[in-house]
């Protein structure tokens, strides 16, 4: 495909991701304000992201394995239809239940949206260019996260539109995003019988939904160390342990575990699990601290955070236009783990009066990380599998960076406030008699304090304590980013393959397949012994829209999937 041709399919799925990442941004600053008005407390205001997160997560297998077997197209446009309906039931919500209930229906669509722009970008492009678009795909992000919080201040503090048009505004970007992949997007479709594994689909909903409720109501509803822990984590593992037999007989496991025999993919979803948690964590509750540890507006919690996507843009951007021209792609992975780290811990440093450009200089650092990190775990793990699994392995990877995200948020939210109520109650002796007073019923409301109507003694006092409670986040997220760095360090640099799906698919019809035809066993394994082992892919159109035949699942059901690092298992 040209250029012009791959930028105008592009252009459509960028769109469509930006929806997604808008949906998940453009309500950060607005939550303090949502709580408030539909009340939770900070439960609530935890569960508004995390039940995005939840269904993100326990779906992204099952769009990347469709992927595999259906067309793609169809399945973006669902997606996105998806997406929309749940934006509306968002903005229309008249309580915290409601609205926690359509941001999982939004995550559901945002889940397929952000899995298959990444399967549907390799299934038209070669591992060793994907790198300059994969910077387009950084970039989306950057403006969407960027963009999000700006625009929700915005549309915040403006008295005649109010927080639900946060909730409404993606919906006609959704829309614009359907017509032009209506248009634009053409791949080729060879029908055959699709068998889904939905057994393995709920199993591990079941599994990741248990955990995460766990982790949400821990430290708070039942401590740490109780029955319902030991049921909850017990339940979470026994489902787990039922997933995993389900897929060793899956005709079409949502989740083949043959994948993992290959060393780069099972470290890049553990790094990824790390980044995830510390990317998700990390950005969440920066709202929080601008506004409720600094008195900044919505919009101006917004403006504050362009530090760290500005470092997000430039080294996604950056990074992705020097790989694809050298090839090489494991030392961003490693500088990305560095600078990650290097933020995450001095931010953990923050206080109530810390200078902003202390902390614009530590938002840089972990923005700059994140961008040379993300990206590129997915991309050297679609350099090493074959084009029928390419939708599984993407998925996977996104996967675990998600429910890192999950869990990072949930288990965060939660330590947070405590560490805030713990910090509140070893300073409020600094206050009089009368303000210890007022201070007590302020702190403990359950609810989201309204800073602007707290006395200056008062609001000091509770500003410091979430200035010092949120950085401890940071302080807890930091070391899990360095485990993600440790994990990169073990990542074998395989030089990235010059052909996409398509051109795969392309070639094994010129070498004598008939198109849709299987493709001979011999050729299967003569492409996995190219690029010093890592499986080619001429054997069938399997990325580009569910073109696997029998005779192709077959051959690929057989072989190890050793990657091209030789790694085996």
């Amino acid at each position: 495909m040209s250029h012009r041709q791959i930028m105008e399919a592009l252009s459509g799925l960028l769109l469509g991701m930006f929806c997604a990442i808008l949906s998940s941004t453009i309500v950060t600053n607005a939550l303090p304000e949502i709580v408030s008005d539909l009340g939770g407390g900070q439960s609530a205001y935890t569960w508004v992201v995390t039940a995005s997160l939840l269904t993100m997560t326990a779906s992204t297998p099952l769009w990347g394995k469709l992927a595999d077997l259906v067309s793609k197209k169809a399945l973006v446009q669902i997606a996105l239809c998806v997406f929309v309906l749940g934006s509306v039931v968002a903005g229309l919500s008249q309580n915290s239940g409601m609205l926690i209930g359509a941001r999982a229906i939004q995550g559901l669509g945002a889940g397929g949206l952000a899995a298959l722009a990444q399967i549907i970008m390799a299934a038209m492009i070669s591992p060793r260019e994907r790198g300059r678009y994969s910077g387009y795909l950084g970039a989306t992000f950057a403006v969407a996260t960027v963009g999000g919080p700006l625009l929700g201040g915005v549309i915040t503090d403006t008295s005649w539109l109010g927080w639900r048009w946060c909730l409404y505004v993606g919906v006609p970007f959704a829309i614009i995003a359907l017509v032009v992949l209506q248009k634009t997007l053409h791949l080729p479709v060879t029908r055959r019988a699709v068998k889904v594994d939905w057994a393995g689909a709920f199993f591990v909903t079941a599994a990741v939904s248990l955990l995460l409720v766990w982790v949400t109501f821990a430290d708070d509803k039942y401590a740490w160390m109780s029955w319902q822990t030991g049921a909850m984590v017990g339940g979470s593992l026994l489902l787990t342990l039922v997933f995993l037999l389900v897929e060793t007989r899956a005709a079409e496991p949502i989740i083949p575990l043959r994948l993992f025999r290959n060393r780069t993919i099972t470290l890049a979803s553990l790094a990824s699990l790390f980044v995830g948690i510390a990317m998700f964590a990390g950005t969440v509750y920066f709202s929080q601290y601008f506004q409720l540890a600094r008195d900044k507006s919505p919009t101006m919690s917004g403006v504050m955070t362009i530090p760290m996507i500005g470092g997000l843009f430039v080294s996604s951007t950056v990074s992705g236009v020097i790989i694809t021209r050298t090839g090489r792609w494991k030392g961003w992975l490693l500088a990305g783990g560095v600078l990650l780290t290097a933020g995450l811990g001095l931010l953990s440093g923050l206080r109530y009066d810390t200078p902003y450009w202390h902390i614009g200089v530590f938002m840089a650092l972990m923005g700059l990380g994140v961008g040379m990190m993300m990206q590129n775990l997915v991309l050297c793990t679609q350099n090493q599998v074959a084009p029928e699994d390419l939708g599984a392995a993407s998925s996977v990877v996104t996967f675990f960076r998600s429910l890192g995200g999950a869990v990072g948020v949930s288990v965060l939210g939660s330590v947070m406030a405590g560490r805030i109520s713990g910090y509140a109650k070893d300073t409020i002796g600094q206050l009089s008699p009368e303000d210890q007073a007022a201070a007590a019923r302020a702190a403990g409301s359950g609810t989201i304090p309204d800073m602007d109507l707290l006395p200056p003694p008062i609001r000091t006092w509770l500003e410091s304590a979430y200035g010092h409670g949120i950085a401890d986040i940071f302080l807890y997220v930091a070391p899990v980013a360095a485990l993600g760095f440790v994990v990169t360090l073990f990542i074998k640099e395989v030089p990235l393959r010059t052909t996409g799906a398509l051109a795969q698919a392309a070639q094994a019809a010129a070498e004598g397949s008939a198109p849709g035809a299987p493709v001979p066993a011999g050729a299967v394994r003569a492409a996995e012994r190219t690029a010093g082992g890592a499986p080619s892919a001429t054997a069938a159109e399997g990325a580009a829209d569910g073109s696997d035949t029998p005779d192709a699942h077959s051959a690929a059901g057989s072989r190890s999937a050793t990657g091209a690092d030789g790694a085996s298992g």
